[in-house]
């Protein structure tokens, strides 16, 4: 299987050791990676239909036109999946709603900073969270807008206003498989166990959704 990382943007988020991070986890899962530090790759339409996932890792900045309806088209019409993290994926390109539909949701606020809370499993049988129990996080936490269609996994409650918040999901668009997870600050977060589960099950299981189509 082939997987793009697209890293680049704000640089608190630590865009290029996470996609190393991302790298090392699909290369053992047996995937042949390409890294882009630009989103020119984007307006490739003929390079992204041959992905079977892509990973964008790219905090805010901007997307033009031709990037998102490549992008778009490559999810939704050849079935690529899109799977990615935090403000990587789930903050990127704040003005453009296209996107954000794909995704199913968008950062609002992380209030409180680094703090610490409680991640509760919602589905044990899925197999991006099967075996995992609920677990404790100090990073941010994530506040979002959210499709009501998504398939949640994994929530957490926000102690300001006792909302209770999507933290890992699955959706489909058009043909393509979406995953995200709000977890992933910086790269230290991928050092609790469960946090790098979640997000290596949900890119395999992003990217297996284009081998199904029939």
């Amino acid at each position: 299987m082939k997987a793009l990382i697209v890293h680049g943007g704000w640089t608190g988020h630590e865009p290029v050791q996470v996609a190393e991070i991302f790298k090392k986890v699909l290369i053992g899962e047996g995937f042949s990676v390409e890294m882009s530090e630009t989103l020119d790759c984007l307006a490739d339409a003929d390079k992204l239909k041959d992905m079977d996932l892509i990973v964008p890792q790219w905090t805010m900045g901007k997307i033009s036109g031709p990037q998102c309806g490549s992008l778009c088209k490559a999810v939704g019409e050849f079935g690529v999946g899109l799977a990615g993290v935090h403000g990587g994926m789930g903050d990127s390109f704040r003005e453009n709603c296209d996107y954000q539909f794909m995704v199913g949701g968008q950062f609002v606020a992380h209030p409180g900073g680094i703090i610490d809370y409680r991640v509760h499993i919602l589905d044990h049988n899925d197999e991006v969270t099967a075996g995992l129990g609920h677990f404790n996080m100090k990073s941010e936490q994530y506040y979002m807008h959210v499709d009501p269609s998504n398939h949640v996994l994994a929530a957490t409650t926000f102690e300001h206003n006792g909302c209770t918040m999507p933290v890992a999901w699955k959706r489909r668009y058009g043909k393509g498989r979406i995953f995200y997870s709000s977890l992933g600050h910086v790269a230290k977060d991928f050092d609790v166990p469960e946090v790098l589960t979640i997000i290596r099950r949900g890119m395999v299981w992003a990217a297996k959704g284009k081998s199904l189509i029939t």
